[in-house]
């Protein structure tokens, strides 16, 4: 029997936007928000979900994005696997029909993660000063309903980034998703570099900043 701890998350926000980022990009997405996160990466834009929010009953998460309406949910962060209850929430949103997306730093387990979550596995590169906490093992559990995605700050972190994709094959696991860091690298040098190299990976820009400029509409 699942401990009443398992039955609650600390939550930073709840909320209905689109998509902005991986392959559901546009689609219309509940995001679930959870509080907290063991890394502390230098181009972080969700710095605020580090603390506070509040303690929710599963049940009362469940009702909050059913009342929304959609068939897309997101569970994001913060770091939300490093909340216990966190794959009891993933299995319940999955059992209510919804289509889950996780996303995740890399740094944690992710085997405990119910198969039908589409697992969003952001791989950090050097320049976020967390690439240490990289947890390489994850890789094996990657499957095509996955995606691994590198947000890149500079021509050493796209380096980085290449050697990765080229040296563990991960064109042949799933989607790959490379971002730049809104501010420091150019989107159009991004791209250019992509497309001198013909990498197999797919460029994206965060849709929601360039909709509403505003970094908590995910």
């Amino acid at each position: 029997m699942a401990s009443a701890r398992e039955h609650v998350l600390q939550v930073s926000e709840i909320f209905l936007s689109l998509q902005g980022e991986s392959s559901r990009v546009g689609l219309p997405t509940v995001f679930v928000r959870l509080t907290g996160c063991p890394l502390r990466c230098h181009w972080c834009d969700t710095a605020y979900a580090f603390h506070g929010g509040r303690a929710m009953a599963l049940p009362e998460v469940l009702a909050e994005v059913a009342r929304h309406g959609v068939r897309h949910v997101c569970v994001t962060g913060g770091e939300p696997l490093a909340q216990r209850s966190c794959p009891s929430l993933l299995r319940h949103l999955g059992d209510a029909g919804h289509s889950v997306s996780l996303e995740t730093s890399g740094a944690l387990d992710i085997s405990g993660v119910d198969q039908r979550v589409s697992r969003i596995v952001d791989l950090k590169a050097p320049g976020s000063g967390e690439c240490r906490r990289n947890r390489w093992q994850n890789l094996a559990l990657l499957t095509s309903s996955d995606e691994v995605k590198f947000v890149l700050r500079d021509r050493v972190d796209y380096e980085w980034a290449r050697g990765v994709v080229v040296e563990r094959s991960l064109a042949d696991i799933c989607p790959l998703l490379f971002s730049p860091v809104a501010g420091e690298l150019p989107p159009a040098t991004l791209a250019g570099w992509i497309v001198e190299d013909r990498l197999p990976v797919r460029f994206q820009l965060q849709l929601h900043k360039v909709l509403w400029g505003d970094e908590r509409r995910r």
